[in-house]
C-alpha cells in the first residue's frame, strides 16, 4: 500500500474520537500525520511542502465534546459523512482495565467493520485495541495493548493471542490490523503507518523532525509486574498482607501457608483462584518490584540487592529479572536511575 510518488492527492487517515479519547494521543497523531510531506521542506528549504496525508478526526455525531481531561475535541466529520479512509485509527480509550465495552460503541464498531471490509488498515494505539477486540476483528489474531490492560484483553477475549511485551503488532489478513502498546508507543504506530503508506524515507524524515526514538525494548521494562488482584478470600488476603512485609524470608510460600491456616494443597488452589497467579509467582513479583526500586534509587551492588529481596543466588536473580522485566538489572538501573536523577535535579 505504498504511495505512488506521482500522486498528489493526500491520503485520508481517519482518527476515531470517542468520549473516552485522550486528547494528547488524538491530536498528537493528527499532528504527526499532517506533518508528512509538509514540514521537511519547510525546515530544509524554507518553503512548505505538499501534505501527503489528510488526517480527519471523526466521531459518531461529528459534534464537539470534552475529553476526560477536560480538553475540547472538535471532530471534522461524523462517521456517516467520513469518506472511506486508507487507514482508520483508534487513538485510545480512557477506561478502567475491567470496564465493559458491551453495547457502548455500536456505531463505531459498525464503522470499523465496514472500513475493514473495504480494505482499509485498522490501527489502534494503547487501549484502542480493546475496541478492535470488541468488534470481533481480533479473534484468532495476535494483538497487544497497554501493559496494564493485557490481562483484561486476554481474559475478556480468549480467542485473541495477546503479546504484552511487544510495542507493535501487525496481524490479520494482509497485516491490516495494527496495534501499539501503551503510552507514547503511538509514535511507533504512526511512524509504522507512514512507512507503510509513504515509504521508509518519509517515516525517517518525521522521526528526525520530531526527535522520535523507536521503543526498541518494547513495553516490558516499563510495566508494573504485579497484575494479580487483592483476594476477597479472607485466608488468602491475610497471607498477602503477611508476605508484603516478609517477601525476603527464605521460604515465604511455606510461611504463607502457615499464616493462612490451610493445608498446602488447599492454600495453593485457593490462592490461584483468588488472585489469578500461583503463590510463587506472587512472591517473585513482589521481590522483583522491590528490586526495581532499589535499582532506581541507590547504588548497591546487584548481588546485595538480590540478597535484600530474598535471593541467595545472584545468578538466579539476574536470569529471573531478565525473563520478567526484559532487561538485565544493570541495564534497568542505567535506564531508569538516570531518568529518576534527571527528574529530581
Amino acid at each position: 500500500m505504498r504511495r505512488d510518488a506521482a500522486r498528489q492527492t493526500p491520503l485520508t487517515i481517519a482518527l476515531l474520537a470517542t468520549p473516552e479519547a485522550t486528547a494528547s494521543t488524538l491530536y498528537g497523531m493528527f499532528d504527526l500525520f499532517g506533518s508528512a510531506g509538509r514540514d521537511w521542506d519547510l525546515l530544509i528549504h524554507g518553503r512548505m511542502g505538499e501534505p501527503l496525508l489528510r488526517p480527519l478526526i471523526v466521531s459518531r455525531s461529528g459534534k464537539g465534546f470534552r475529553a476526560p481531561n477536560g480538553a475540547w475535541i472538535e471532530p471534522d466529520r461524523s462517521l456517516a459523512t467520513c469518506p472511506l479512509p486508507i487507514a482508520a485509527c483508534i487513538p485510545d480509550l480512557f477506561i478502567a482495565p475491567d470496564e465493559s465495552l458491551t453495547g457502548r460503541y455500536g456505531d463505531e464498531i459498525a464503522w470499523l467493520r465496514n472500513c475493514h471490509v473495504q480494505g482499509a488498515l485498522l490501527a489502534a494505539a494503547c487501549t484502542g485495541a480493546m475496541l478492535l477486540a470488541e468488534a470481533g476483528l481480533l479473534e484468532g489474531q495476535a494483538a497487544t495493548t497497554h501493559w496494564a490492560y493485557c490481562d483484561a484483553l486476554a481474559r475478556r477475549y480468549p480467542g485473541v493471542s495477546v503479546h504484552p511485551h511487544r510495542t507493535l503488532v501487525a496481524s490479520g489478513e494482509g497485516q491490516r490490523l495494527i496495534m501499539a502498546g501503551g503510552g507514547s508507543s503511538w509514535f511507533d504506530l504512526t511512524l509504522y503507518l507512514v512507512a507503510r503508506l509513504l515509504g521508509i524515507d518519509e517515516a525517517m524524515r518525521l522521526a528526525r523532525i520530531h526527535l522520535i526514538d523507536w521503543h526498541h525494548d518494547g513495553q516490558q521494562p516499563f510495566a508494573v509486574l504485579s497484575s494479580s488482584r487483592q483476594a476477597e478470600d479472607a485466608c488468602i488476603a491475610r497471607s498477602q498482607v503477611w508476605v508484603a512485609q516478609h517477601y525476603d524470608t527464605p521460604s515465604p510460600v511455606s510461611e504463607m501457608v502457615r499464616v493462612s491456616g490451610l493445608t498446602e494443597r488447599s492454600f495453593k488452589r485457593r490462592f490461584k483462584m483468588a488472585t489469578g497467579v500461583t503463590p510463587l509467582d506472587y512472591v517473585q513479583t513482589l521481590r522483583l518490584e522491590e528490586a526495581k526500586q532499589y535499582l532506581e534509587q541507590g547504588d548497591d551492588p546487584i548481588e546485595a540487592i538480590a540478597e535484600q529481596v530474598g535471593y541467595a543466588d545472584p545468578s538466579f536473580f539476574r536470569k529471573l529479572f531478565v525473563r520478567r522485566v526484559g532487561l538485565t538489572p544493570r541495564q534497568y538501573r542505567r535506564r531508569f536511575r538516570g531518568l529518576r536523577l534527571r527528574l529530581s535535579s
